[in-house]
């Protein structure tokens, strides 16, 4: 994929209706209350949405790792959707669950015409200053992704990380089915819940979770195919597991104080002599013995093709929404950083 970088990528509202285009880039859209309005697990959105605005306070939009998410040794989910999806110059792309922005960002510099949306407006407005710090535009819009409030066929593509095991999988994915233009394509990536040393981590790493948390199953392919007509996946990190040992045995690395999965994007370039090694025996014992797949940390699902209509347990999910207000900085704000970044290696 080659990234387009001269020009900032243009806002989203470029090509929506003269109704849409004159709502302000802060409006909110949530269920009435915190929890789901979907059947399944029950879900603590207001505690989801605390969590993660308490985590988006705390982090410096000038150390969030933009770039290196997609292109370090040690970010596999991510290098195999940018191959997986090609040239994404011009496409409109929405960021689901956007976190720390490290995705909409990229894809802006990507050349993307880039949403991105959370439950957090902390972690809405970091994305907004992480795009600013990187000289690109991305529209930021408050929702809960169970119950998006976009217009039917809206994105060429959508894009997930780390979120499914937030919520509810097949209303979220029946949601971004219907957002998702009849070809439209969807990549996500997220943990597994198969491998009991992984989950001894989880819960040493408890302060740095949140209660409702659910990790996916192999089984959970499934959901991906009953929605969209083409489904591939890939998983990643089962020899490599050794790295996160190496962090707390040897290195002394407290999980409940730092993000491992966050630390091997920071520390790639120290450990890519190693990753390369446990790389290549994962990818020796995933082709030859494809059961142990299911042990792996992370599973990257790239599909496309929604199937259209999407119903959930036999009814649609009701589009209303609340409308709130979300603070995220202005585009010209006279303080923000002027940088921008190096190219994107290529």
């Amino acid at each position: 994929m080659k990234c387009a970088q001269t020009q900032p990528a243009a806002d989203v509202h470029d090509e929506l209706t003269p109704d849409e285009a004159d709502t302000p880039r802060t409006a909110t859209f949530l269920p009435d209350s915190a929890s789901s309005l979907v059947p399944g697990r029950p879900i603590d959105y207001q505690n989801e949405e605390l969590f993660h605005d308490e985590w988006g306070q705390a982090l410096d939009p000038e150390q969030v790792p933009v770039v290196e998410s997609f292109e370090a040794c040690t970010a596999p989910e991510n290098r195999f959707i940018v191959q997986w999806l090609g040239d994404v110059r011009g496409l409109r792309v929405l960021d689901l669950g956007c976190g720390a922005g490290e995705a909409a960002t990229y894809f802006a510099l990507c050349g993307a015409k880039v949403a991105a949306t959370d439950i957090s407006a902390g972690m809405l407005a970091l994305t907004a200053r992480v795009a600013r710090r990187y000289g690109v535009q991305v529209e930021c819009v408050r929702q809960n992704s169970d119950r998006l409030d976009f217009p039917d066929n809206t994105f060429d593509v959508v894009y997930a990380a780390n979120l499914l095991h937030h919520v509810h999988l097949d209303a979220c994915l029946a949601s971004v089915c219907r957002v998702l233009k009849p070809d439209g394509r969807f990549v996500s990536w997220d943990p597994l819940r198969h491998n009991p040393i992984i989950n001894i981590y989880r819960r040493m790493a408890a302060a740095v979770r949140t209660e409702d948390e659910t990790p996916l199953a192999i089984a959970d392919l499934k959901s991906f195919r009953d929605y969209f007509q083409h489904v591939e996946h890939r998983c990643f990190w089962l020899a490599g597991l050794w790295i996160f040992m190496k962090f707390f045995l040897i290195e002394r690395v407290d999980p409940s104080k730092e993000r491992y999965w966050k630390k091997i994007i920071i520390d790639a370039e120290r450990l890519e002599k190693t990753y390369k090694r446990l790389a290549a025996i994962d990818r020796f014992l995933l082709k030859w013995c494809p059961p142990l797949r299911r042990m792996c940390w992370n599973l990257t699902v790239c599909a496309r093709t929604p199937r259209k209509p999407t119903p959930i347990s036999g009814r649609r999910v009701d589009h209303q929404r609340n409308v709130l207000n979300v603070e995220l900085p202005p585009w010209d704000d006279p303080s923000a950083p002027p940088e921008r970044v190096p190219n994107l290696q290529r």
